[in-house]
């Protein structure tokens, strides 16, 4: 039996618990030296899974040129790209689906790049956190429990519990606190190799043996189910539940562009609560939460996110069949937001920063968000 399969099974057996019992910490053996009574949250919105690391965070990443992870993941396979200070890295979904968590170093700045499947959202957070007047360095791993069907990370200095999709501590010490969030793209393996040439790839030489390249939840992001895994909350109807979304916050204010509208313009020019934004979406990148081999997965496309002002120049943008082209000067752009065509050749569009979760997921946490399109 696969892995894949093992954990297919296991999927099962927890989804058939009681919820009483999946809320008894200590029912799966861990011992915890957390301050649950320092917590925002109440404990029985908590579930307790497994113990944790079982799903083990990766501390000491390996990486590949271009060149040699080309021989182990494909053109339209969708990575995680963070790029600071030109220090430009690449995280495959199909390894962090298994890990979830990597604690790593970017460009001198220490980050934990994060992935909960079951929401779909892929984040990455500053390890250094300001509290009481005290500089923290934390590092991360995964709890074994989940939130509203979000992963619950822990950090090993103070044990206390964080909410992986808002960055929020929710219980122990830090109860609280709010990490820093730092900007992504979620693009193909493809699109990355051509806008950072130079780059590093985390590799699947990560210490554990796990089935890399194969799904283990399969036809998750289904958009006729109704009822996500290990939810018990109310889905919010203005959206299917699987609908992946697009969240731009501007002063604590929330909008979400559905992916299902993105894909029918290709280019959003909007301006959200008087923020200048261009969402760029290009096909070419898989699910990864679809078939049982990634591979054979359904092209969802890439999504991007950024600031159109260049040059003190408000640009706006049109698809088209090479790329994205802006009105003002004709310069060809792609997804990661270089220019690559044109008198602006060499300019780069600076990352807004946004998540692209499923809509249940997003809704659960903030309920208030207005929805691109929708008139209330």
């Amino acid at each position: 039996m696969s892995t894949r399969q093992l954990i297919g099974i296991l999927l099962i057996v927890l989804m058939s618990l009681p919820v009483y019992a999946q809320r008894n910490f200590e029912r799966v053996g861990q011992q915890w030296n957390t301050d649950k009574e320092n917590r925002i949250v109440d404990l029985d919105e908590i579930i307790a899974l497994l113990p944790r690391d079982r799903i083990p965070p990766i501390d000491d990443p390996v990486y590949w040129d271009i060149e040699r992870a080309k021989d182990t993941y494909f053109e339209h396979e969708p990575v995680m790209v963070v790029d600071i200070e030109g220090d430009a890295r690449a995280y495959p979904l199909s390894v962090l689906m298994w890990h979830e968590i990597v604690n790593d170093e970017i460009g001198g700045k220490p980050v934990s790049v994060t992935y909960c499947p079951l929401c779909n959202a892929a984040i990455v957070f500053d390890r250094r956190l300001e509290h009481d007047g005290e500089e923290l360095l934390l590092d991360f791993g995964t709890s074994g429990m989940l939130r509203k069907s979000d992963l619950v990370m822990w950090d090993r200095q103070t044990e206390t519990w964080w909410q992986q999709l808002n960055g929020l501590g929710i219980v122990g010490q830090l109860a609280g606190a709010e990490l820093t969030m730092v900007p992504s793209l979620l693009i193909s393996f493809e699109e990355f190799t051509e806008s950072y040439p130079d780059g590093k790839v985390l590799s699947t030489e990560t210490g554990t043996v796990r089935d890399y390249g194969a799904n283990p939840y399969e036809r998750y992001d289904d958009l006729d189910i109704e009822q996500p895994r290990l939810f018990d909350g109310e889905v919010d109807d203005r959206l299917p539940a699987m609908e992946r979304v697009i969240n731009i916050t501007v002063n604590q204010e929330h909008i979400i562009y559905p992916l299902s509208v993105i894909q029918e313009e290709g280019v959003i020019n909007d301006d959200p609560f008087e923020k200048p934004i261009v969402i760029f979406h290009q096909a070419g990148t898989v699910s990864v939460l679809d078939t049982p081999d990634i591979r054979e997965g359904r092209d969802v496309g890439a999504v991007s996110v950024f600031d159109p002002i260049v040059n003190d120049t408000r640009l706006t943008f049109q698809k088209t069949d090479n790329g994205f082209v802006d009105k003002q000067t004709g310069t060809r752009w792609n997804i990661s937001g270089k220019a690559v065509e044109g008198e602006l050749e060499g300019e780069q569009l600076s990352w807004v920063f946004h998540g692209n979760h499923f809509a249940f997921a997003w809704l659960a946490f903030h309920p208030e968000s207005e929805i691109f399109g929708q008139i209330d």
